[in-house]
């Protein structure tokens, strides 16, 4: 079992709360999700609280997206925590959180991505020949990406 760390970060020139708002519903994330455009067909639950502490999210589709769930654990305007549990392709749950730093005198967001977890079983032997940061670090800085995007346009 290896313990992993992945972690991107980048400026939205965009105040924290709009940015908060983007991360802290779920339904907003189809505007800046990396993996959105994975599976046009992709299966999605909300329920729970529209936003915040006990919303959840669950999907389902093709191998690419696999299935599995995200829930909101905590929510302060500094940080959004993040429950998430994957049931395919493999089974794993990770500790996932937004960290948000007003910058620029509030008027820009320093934004992290962070996700932590172990690796066990198939993940385990997988994350040997590829390590989690190279798996997903592209996806994070393509949803950093979209995320500023999305922010910066209002």
């Amino acid at each position: 079992m290896g313990h992993f760390e992945v972690a991107r970060s980048t400026t939205i020139a965009a105040p924290p709360e709009r940015v908060h708002r983007l991360i802290d519903d779920f339904h907003a994330w189809r505007a800046w999700s990396p993996w959105e455009d994975v599976d046009p067909n992709l299966r999605r639950d909300y329920s729970g609280a529209q936003s915040g502490v006990g919303a959840t999210y669950a999907w389902e589709g093709n191998r690419k997206a696999g299935k599995g769930s995200m829930e909101i654990v905590s929510s302060t305007p500094e940080r959004i925590g993040v429950r998430l549990s994957f049931e395919k392709p493999w089974k794993a749950t990770n500790d996932v959180a937004f960290e948000l730093t007003p910058s620029s005198g509030g008027t820009a967001t320093d934004v992290t991505w962070r996700m932590t977890g172990a690796t066990k079983g198939l993940a385990a032997l997988f994350s040997k020949v590829v390590s989690m940061d190279r798996m997903v670090g592209k996806d994070f800085e393509n949803g950093l990406a979209r995320l500023k995007s999305a922010a910066e346009s209002g």
